[in-house]
């Protein structure tokens, strides 16, 4: 999988798919590995956060900051891998980790009550108050058995979201 001009081999779909855990199909990878070219707009076989950033519909996700740091300069399979999040064939476990991962912005395995708090503001913008966002997040935090002091692990942060989507 060198050059983003060249075309895959069924061995690269296939060590795509064992990648990314059989998330999406041969085809399915055919068409992201087109996708993946159309961005790649120098052909260097990476893509950078301004080639994602000319995606509109990831512009003007209020999350696209946080995701391009997870996001800049991937290869096709790292590509695939992050899409794999997204995809119906993948497990919650996975889907968690992911989510995890965004909230996790200094990439040091915890997430702590304002990086939540920071998420939230990106999601509700003006439609919420400051006020009322930390007395959610109190509310979901103190439900799940933590408080606004703790910080997150990965087992925690599954924790706590469980216990929301129960509420």
């Amino acid at each position: 999988m060198g050059s983003t001009s060249s075309m895959l081999t069924q061995y690269d779909i296939e060590e795509v798919q064992d990648h990314c855990n059989h998330a999406f199909s041969q085809q399915e990878i055919v068409s992201l590995y087109q996708r993946f070219c159309q961005l790649d707009r120098n052909g260097g076989g990476f893509v950078s956060a301004d080639e994602f950033m000319s995606v509109p519909e990831f512009a003007v996700n209020p999350l696209s900051q946080r995701l391009l740091r997870m996001l800049d300069g991937l290869n096709f399979k790292e590509f695939v891998a992050f899409l794999s999040a997204f995809s119906p064939r993948t497990s919650l476990q996975q889907k968690m980790e992911f989510i995890f991962r965004v909230y996790d912005t200094d990439c040091n395995g915890k997430v702590a009550f304002d990086d939540i708090l920071s998420i939230l503001r990106d999601l509700t913008g003006s439609f919420m108050t400051e006020q009322q966002r930390q007395k959610v997040l109190t509310h979901v935090l103190e439900e799940a058995g933590y408080t606004k002091d703790s910080h997150f692990t990965l087992p925690d942060f599954m924790k706590v979201s469980s216990s929301s989507f129960r509420s």
